[in-house]
């Protein structure tokens, strides 16, 4: 997924400032080049990463450790605020149509992890008593329908494919139509973009 990087260097940050009182400017500067090199690769516009780093240098820089907080924790705890404020800082809920299937499509750039986001909303959807139909529209990647099926299989939740056509508005279509007699009131559409 697009944030991997990033948790892994936020454990890092964590390890390295461990037993510090305090963060220095030095400290701060190596942690916050980690941070915009982990956003960067994510994909994340320059200017945002430019605005996001200046604003966590502003609220870190020698600003004393919290009682139950390590400086390394600190800093991670003021980007994880960070980030919840940059992407919203609500939970948006899923409007869930009152004539199923609902329809959630997962679009992004490649590599970012839709296809096994697909599975992870599917479970969870799954476990709220919902009855998911995973659709198979990355017509493009190598093994992408694979994938899914793969993931469908592991989490027992249904997949539609078809390898026939590279059509995928039809093959939506087909899986609407799949979905409604099949009793699935949620459809999940994992595209290529």
């Amino acid at each position: 997924m697009a944030f991997e990087g990033l948790s892994s260097k936020l454990q890092e940050i964590t390890r390295k400032l461990s037993g510090k009182a305090r963060i220095t400017e030095s400290d701060l500067k190596e942690v916050l080049r980690e941070v915009k090199l982990a956003l960067l690769e994510a994909d994340v516009n320059y200017k945002i990463v430019k605005e996001f780093i200046s604003t966590i240098e502003e609220k870190a820089l020698g600003q004393d450790v919290l009682k139950s907080l390590t400086p390394g924790q600190q800093v991670v705890k003021i980007v994880r605020d960070e980030l919840v404020s940059l992407l919203g800082g609500e939970e948006s809920k899923i409007n869930i149509t009152p004539n199923p299937p609902t329809i959630i499509m997962l679009v992004g750039l490649q590599g970012s992890g839709k296809t096994t986001t697909a599975g992870k909303l599917a479970n969870i959807l799954r476990k709220k008593g919902k009855n998911p139909l995973l659709v198979a529209c990355d017509v493009y990647r190598p093994a992408a329908i694979q994938q899914l099926q793969v993931v469908g299989k592991q989490l027992n939740i249904p997949v539609y494919s078809n390898e026939t056509t590279e059509d995928v508005v039809q093959i939506a279509k087909q899986a609407m139509n799949i979905a409604i007699s099949k009793l699935n009131d949620i459809v999940i559409i994992d595209t290529a973009r």
